[in-house]
């Protein structure tokens, strides 16, 4: 909390808004746009935006608001900070991931944080726009499928000492739109990683998911078996410097008598 009360100011101060997030959440409820009313006075007041549907947007002194942010960082909670995306209302792209390959995508429009044209009423803003599911041959998302599955899935593994064979069998990392490159190409950021409530997802996903889950059942097993044998013979060894000792004849099915 101390970090946050020192260095969201220092934030503000570089003049673009922010986009808060309580480490878990859903529905936009604790997912706050904030800026300052002034960047060169970053600690007086700052206009803020709460992603809840209805909600309007207000300025307030900053002080507030980090007081109103500290039951995000109560027990084990804290919060995301990332620059506001401009190009929010072009939507998101959300990457479904079957271990560590791309199974499908889905497009969203997502409005919530984006502030209804002047002098319409607030209940007027953007709404969010259906989310439309695409198989993971979509060829304008050929890109981003590729540079995610070998380029940023074995960074992040990297990073977080993540065996790629333990990922999820089905998450998601959802994508924002970035400024176009000097190519005119769209560039991502990324906004989020779900790996729980994944479901709705392509029906093209089905297939890898099923092979992906009937795969690990049946390692699980491969490696039961193997632990199973190991504790065979382990038994057995035993059992048999035992039956030396005392001329006890071994445990049946650990090999002859002696």
């Amino acid at each position: 909390m101390e970090q946050f009360r020192r260095e969201l100011p220092q934030c503000l101060a570089e003049g673009k808004a922010r986009v808060l997030k309580q480490y878990r959440g859903n529905g936009g409820i604790g997912v706050w746009k904030v800026e300052a009313v002034d960047p060169g006075v970053p600690r007086g007041r700052v206009r803020v935006r709460h992603a809840l549907r209805g909600s309007q947007e207000y300025e307030e002194p900053l002080d507030e608001f980090v007081a109103r942010c500290a039951q995000y960082f109560q027990g084990n909670g804290r919060v995301i900070d990332q620059v506001f995306q401009p190009r929010l209302t072009d939507g998101i792209v959300r990457c479904y991931q079957v271990r560590d390959r791309v199974a499908g995508f889905g497009e969203q429009l997502v409005n919530a944080l984006y502030p209804a044209a002047p002098g319409v009423p607030p209940a007027d803003a953007p709404q969010p726009g259906p989310r439309l599911y695409y198989p993971p041959t979509r060829p304008d998302f050929q890109k981003l499928k590729n540079r995610l599955e070998s380029e940023w899935v074995p960074e992040m593994c990297r990073a977080l000492s993540i065996d790629p064979a333990e990922l999820p069998v089905i998450w998601d990392a959802d994508f924002m739109y970035g400024p176009k490159n000097t190519a005119g190409e769209d560039t991502y950021v990324l906004c989020e990683i779900n790996i729980s409530s994944v479901f709705p997802f392509p029906d093209e996903a089905l297939g890898p998911l099923a092979e992906e889950t009937l795969w690990r059942l049946r390692e699980r097993e491969r490696g039961r078996e193997a632990r199973a044998r190991r504790i065979r013979a382990t038994g057995c060894g035993q059992e048999g410097r035992d039956h030396r000792a005392t001329d006890s004849p071994p445990a049946r099915g650990c090999g002859p008598a002696i």
